[in-house]
């Protein structure tokens, strides 16, 4: 029995550190980083590649747990967020910050450790994540913007990581992610739009579920479509994609647009799924193409 009630315990305190870290979000801005670091490097340097994996598991996992702390007594009203571990009680505000703390410091030092660019980036994702992004959520939509610039940010830390240079490559990189995020948080907006509002956060650009919003949404998968192709034109420096991988990440952002104007037409929570299930899809192929592109080249 109590071998039974010490596994129990184990799996429960496993579960809230994956939990208080975000460890699925935590894996795709990791996932986004060595994409990045692949596209700058000349020699991939595994040394490099894992110092970036954990380093950036630590620094979006370090955001993670400063927002579950800032938020818990919000994060007890929405259905969504209600089981988190600080906010459910299962977890003290004590031990939350001190491994936030704690991953904020290796996050930083094992960057640091790549080259002091990376650890910089790093270190500003952190706090405009916790300190900006964060307490705007219940002010103005105009967090979403805020919360685009260190959501964005790692796409372009693996460039700067693997090239201890920031230009026109890793800024360009930043500006696909960095459009990118409006469609998908604005979906994710729309169809958890009254759970949201029990918290009383302020997630879509009207401040409602109407056509407005809708229509940004269109606008800015447009522009994300247009940012995501600019590289076959060879203005972004040694950052290139090659005609026939634009047009692949091209057709791939035609099928993101097409649910957005989906959504625009029907108006309906599985409509903003639907797109948001594309917007993941897309970012993620299109790093994928991107990488590959430049291996077979």
């Amino acid at each position: 029995m109590s071998q039974t009630v010490t596994s129990t315990v184990k799996h429960s305190i496993i579960s809230d550190f994956k939990e208080i870290t975000k460890i699925r979000l935590s894996v795709s801005v990791v996932f986004s980083s060595l994409a990045g670091y692949l596209l700058g490097v000349e020699t991939v340097d595994y040394t490099t590649l894992l110092l970036l994996a954990f380093g950036g598991y630590f620094m979006v996992g370090a955001s993670n747990a400063f927002n579950q702390i800032i938020e818990k007594d919000l994060d007890a009203l929405m259905d969504r967020t209600k089981n988190r571990p600080v906010a459910a009680g299962r977890m003290s505000v004590t031990i939350a910050f001190i491994i936030a703390s704690i991953f904020t410091v290796l996050g930083i030092a094992i960057l640091y450790s790549i080259n002091p660019q990376t650890a910089m980036f790093g270190a500003i994702s952190i706090f405009l994540y916790t300190c900006a992004y964060t307490p705007l959520k219940t002010k103005t939509p105009l967090s979403v913007f805020v919360g685009a610039i260190p959501g964005a940010i790692p796409f372009m830390l693996g460039w700067v990581a693997a090239t201890n240079n920031f230009g026109i490559e890793p800024g360009t990189l930043f500006a696909i992610q960095f459009f990118w995020q409006f469609p998908h948080f604005w979906a994710i907006g729309w169809f958890l739009y009254d759970d949201y509002k029990k918290g009383g956060f302020f997630m879509l650009p009207t401040g409602k579920q109407d056509k407005g919003t809708a229509v940004q949404t269109i606008m800015y998968t447009v522009w994300t479509i247009l940012v995501s192709i600019v590289p076959a034109f060879g203005f972004t420096g040694s950052l290139y994609l090659t005609p026939i991988s634009a047009i692949i990440v091209f057709l791939l952002g035609l099928g993101m647009l097409y649910y957005a104007i989906q959504l625009y037409k029907k108006m309906t929570v599985l409509a903003a799924k639907q797109l948001m299930l594309a917007s993941v899809s897309y970012i993620t192929l299109l790093q994928i193409v991107y990488v590959i592109d430049k291996f077979i080249r």
